[in-house]
């Protein structure tokens, strides 16, 4: 393990501002607003931003705030955050980001997690916190090497955990860190003592499971359609093609904001902007990390090695997950989807926890990082 600080040459920052300044841009479109995809005008208000606004810099020194390491398991380089909690006996707990997400997400939840007097708990409440990057993003760069599903970063994952000593942990994500949590459960059921997750997917377990819903079930079921129907565009893409997409968005900035910012909008109930749920410097933070590293198309290789057909995608994110833990589930209103509390008791047989939240979204820790922190609190004294 070597210790890891960011350092972008000022090179590359004066490379992305004189591409966005050579920006070939399409016409406005026929449709109104979002229907058709991200604005022409809301893109070009937010790219002119960026060019001349942002100040990477800002987002480089909160990471580098806080302990970074690189190491490399099972022939990958992995990125990761790790800070330990002043009071030893913490419980360790490894958090994990999705796409089009990062370990930028759970920067704010470091503190509240690390030293909770300071944030509204108690010294019990302490955890040691673990941030890796999944292989393939971010500082976790392109593998190089196929095969990087999910299972295959939750023994990544649980190798990473055993090297920094932790014998007994919880397991935290959502979206793809939703289902490498479960898996890393089934991988490292003697350490991981318990999985905590949000943006859990639901299916009917069988047809007539649907039969006994009521309207507010029936309404999610129905928005669930909708999402499969409308909304996975970018997920089918992902999983078939990811290297053609990749040359587009590696070569143009533009391209990558509006491939990420669309899911900032639909994801959050944002009403005209993303910005209304999420900081916009937060947002660019992010997007940027995925231009400076140059990783659109090596993040989306885990579609492709874990969900490239519609069979597979149920199987990965609807379960079921034979775990011997137990697990809690975190519901956010605004989320892609709306899960099902009796279709996750069938899915997730040891499921102990499951809080209806009343606001946020996909980005749980950026929107809502108190209540978030808040229920992993709660499950966490449950496995005492």
């Amino acid at each position: 393990m070597r210790p890891f600080q960011v350092d972008i040459p000022e090179s590359e920052l004066d490379d992305l501002r004189g591409r966005l300044a050579a920006t070939r841009w399409p016409d406005a479109g026929p449709g109104p607003g979002w229907s058709r995809g991200v604005p022409l005008a809301y893109l070009q208000e937010l790219a002119e931003y960026w060019r001349t606004g942002f100040d990477w810099r800002a987002a480089e020194a909160k990471l580098n705030a806080h302990p970074q390491f690189v190491t490399e398991i099972d022939g990958a380089t992995v990125h990761f955050i790790h800070v330990r909690s002043r009071h030893a006996d913490a419980t360790p707990i490894i958090l994990t980001h999705g796409w089009p997400g990062s370990v930028l997400e759970f920067l704010d939840l470091i503190g509240p997690l690390t030293d909770p007097e300071a944030h509204g708990g108690t010294a019990e409440d302490a955890f040691h916190v673990v941030i890796p990057t999944i292989p393939g993003f971010g500082f976790s760069g392109p593998t190089g090497q196929p095969g990087w599903s999910v299972a295959r970063v939750a023994r990544a994952w649980a190798d990473l955990m055993r090297s920094l000593g932790y014998d007994q942990y919880i397991a935290q994500g959502g979206d793809w860190g939703k289902v490498i949590s479960l898996q890393l459960g089934l991988a490292d059921a003697e350490h991981a003592a318990g999985v905590h997750i949000n943006m859990l997917v639901t299916f009917p377990p069988d047809p007539a499971a649907v039969a006994s819903l009521d309207a507010d079930d029936l309404e999610r079921l129905g928005h669930g359609a909708h999402f499969a129907e409308d909304g996975i565009g970018w997920q089918k893409i992902q999983s078939t093609r990811p290297q053609t997409l990749a040359y587009a968005l590696t070569d143009s900035p533009v391209g990558q904001l509006a491939w990420i910012v669309e899911k900032f909008y639909e994801w959050t109930g944002a009403g005209e902007r993303p910005e209304e749920v999420i900081d916009r410097d937060t947002i660019l933070s992010i997007v940027t990390l995925y231009w400076l590293t140059a990783t659109a198309g090596s993040s989306a290789q885990i579609y492709y090695e874990t969900t490239p057909t519609t069979g597979d995608f149920v199987a990965t994110w609807g379960g079921p997950w034979n775990l011997a833990m137990p697990v809690a589930v975190a519901v956010f209103p605004h989320d892609a989807t709306r899960p099902i509390k009796t279709f996750a008791e069938k899915a997730l047989p040891t499921l102990t926890q499951w809080t209806e939240h009343p606001d946020g979204g996909h980005f749980a820790a950026l929107e809502q990082p108190e209540a978030l922190v808040a229920d992993i609190r709660t499950f966490a004294r449950t496995l005492r």
